[in-house]
């Protein structure tokens, strides 16, 4: 009778699901000074999970439903520290001091000139050579009524890279019960210097990176974007997308004009450029960009408080980068929606402001919803 009693007990409580709400962490692996790199898993209520490291902050993987209910991770990364430790072309990875490029390496701030480092042709690209990317971030979990999160803390001091003023940064992952991962950045400085911070996330909502992004459907509720010369850095100007291949107003696919006899086109060898949100509030957070894949149905939503976002459609990946699974990732295989301020605006003056300084906060937010159609 004992023992029919404890199996009625066990048959009246919930069975525990295979993933349940929270945060764990696991060793992930040591950078060559010896710096211990931990993964972090954040999974929310419908078992949606993303795995974070506190190396560059990277996004490894997120694993979110199809149409059918099937999860399937759709970032693109490796398995192991060892591939980030390695070169590859920002995969997943926090981007800071300065998110994409400076021309020549160069700034003039209150009549200051600073020179960075140059690592992309002649201009500086991402931060530098040792840029946030690069680096071991400290880090704490937390689990609140919201979603579940990973808190990353950096000191980057003055003079790293370059950039004036010792800043602060901290980065928030939080993963939604509405299947959203949130990203809020924070900074300060002792000293004034430019900021430009964003998250280099390569998505392919099919297949993770097996196969190419062309026929995803882009939106992007933008009129102009900032043309560029055969370096990418911007002209300057703020060029309408009407009747060009950077149109993306109403719902394309990525491939319908990629490969365009466009000067702009040629340029990037594909998109790899800067579009100017049409925005209906001043830097409140807004939807201004929305993918959807047809054959998994899965949607990607972007909603930001940034003015800009850097739409790159993995025109230099080559297949020499193996990632997760053995999949090597080769060209237009992955996209990247880095919301941003614009590139070298620490030289244009008409351009958004990046400068920072003591006494400020600089404060941004991007989410990235996923749904299926």
């Amino acid at each position: 009778m004992q023992r029919l009693a404890v199996l009625l007990i066990a048959l009246a409580l919930p069975l525990p699901s295979a993933a349940e709400r929270g945060v764990t962490s696991q060793p992930f692996g040591s950078t060559p000074e010896g710096e211990q790199a931990h993964l972090f898993t954040l999974v929310n209520a419908n078992g949606v999970r993303a795995r974070i490291s506190n190396f560059g902050g990277v996004v490894v993987s997120l694993e979110v439903p199809d149409k059918n209910g099937r999860m399937g991770d759709v970032v693109l990364g490796f398995d192991s520290l060892d591939g980030y430790l390695g070169e590859h072309p920002y995969f997943g990875s926090l981007i800071g001091r300065y998110g994409n490029r400076i021309a020549k390496g160069r700034f003039t701030l209150d009549g200051r000139s600073y020179s960075l480092a140059v690592n992309n042709g002649p201009n500086a690209l991402h931060g530098g050579v040792q840029g946030f990317s690069r680096r071991i971030w400290g880090a704490s979990t937390f689990v609140g009524e919201a979603g579940v999160g990973l808190r990353l803390n950096l000191i980057s001091p003055a003079g790293e890279e370059g950039y004036p003023g010792t800043l602060a940064v901290r980065v928030d992952y939080t993963l939604g019960d509405d299947d959203s991962l949130r990203i809020d950045y924070h900074a300060t400085t002792d000293a004034p210097t430019v900021v430009n911070l964003t998250n280099h996330s390569y998505f392919n909502l099919k297949d993770g990176g097996a196969s190419p992004i062309l026929d995803h459907q882009m939106r992007i509720q933008a009129a102009h974007f900032t043309p560029v010369d055969e370096t990418l850095i911007p002209t300057g100007e703020l060029a309408p997308v009407l009747g060009t291949p950077f149109d993306f107003q109403a719902p394309t696919e990525i491939g319908a004009r990629i490969d365009d006899d466009e000067e702009q086109i040629r340029f990037g060898g594909g998109y790899d450029h800067n579009w100017v949100f049409d925005r209906r509030t001043g830097g409140e957070l807004e939807h201004l960009v929305t993918v959807h894949e047809p054959t998994s149905g899965r949607v990607l939503e972007v909603h930001t408080t940034e003015p800009g976002v850097q739409f790159y459609t993995g025109n230099f990946l080559d297949g020499s980068n193996v990632g997760k699974s053995g999949t090597a990732y080769r060209r237009r295989h992955g996209f990247c929606l880095e919301t941003q301020h614009f590139p070298d605006s620490p030289n244009q003056d008409a351009f958004p402001t990046t400068v920072l300084r003591p006494g400020e906060t600089l404060e941004s937010t991007t989410v990235y919803r996923f749904s299926v159609r």
